[in-house]
């Protein structure tokens, strides 16, 4: 573990920001509950080997989202069928003003994985382009364009949400 701050401090500078990414993820406060304890608990175990303290944050971020993929491969293999992508009608700007943050999270919880994790890093943690490369082990560019592509897919579930 880093000599920098003891375990203690390091998951309370961190838990909140990790569970909201969890959540974004797993779109399951249970589930949420369960990746940042096993990140932490894999940070007990392991933390030791991390050379530089000011890395602590980027590898939380990243030992959670491999070990929210490793949870999903093996929910895969049970699943049955991919979800079907709707077609979206205009989103006016009155539609738009009457949307709920529980609309907006179960919209983005819609996206596939690839556009939701860069777009929640973003957005919901602040990361920069740099460190959500890092993360998600992309390059700059991918991650701009996943975070462009986000967007447009976002604003559509939106607007399929506000036609219902």
């Amino acid at each position: 573990m880093p000599e920098a701050a003891t375990f203690e401090e390091i998951v309370e500078a961190h838990y909140q920001n990790l569970f909201r990414f969890a959540l974004s993820l797993s779109q399951k406060e249970n589930d949420a509950c369960d990746l940042v304890q096993q990140t932490f608990a894999i940070f007990a175990r392991k933390g030791h080997q991390l050379r530089d303290s000011s890395k602590v944050k980027s590898w939380l971020f990243t030992t959670l989202r491999r070990e929210f993929l490793a949870s999903r491969r093996k929910a895969e293999r049970f699943a049955d069928e991919p979800p079907d992508e709707a077609t979206t009608p205009d989103l006016s700007e009155e539609r738009l003003a009457t949307l709920d943050g529980e609309t907006v999270i179960r919209a983005l919880g819609e996206l596939p994985l690839e556009y939701r994790e860069p777009l929640t890093l973003f957005y919901l943690d602040e990361h920069t382009y740099q460190d959500i490369s890092n993360h998600l082990n992309i390059p700059i560019g991918t991650v701009m364009s996943r975070l462009s592509r986000a967007k447009v897919k976002l604003r559509a579930l939106l607007q399929n949400a506000t036609a219902k």
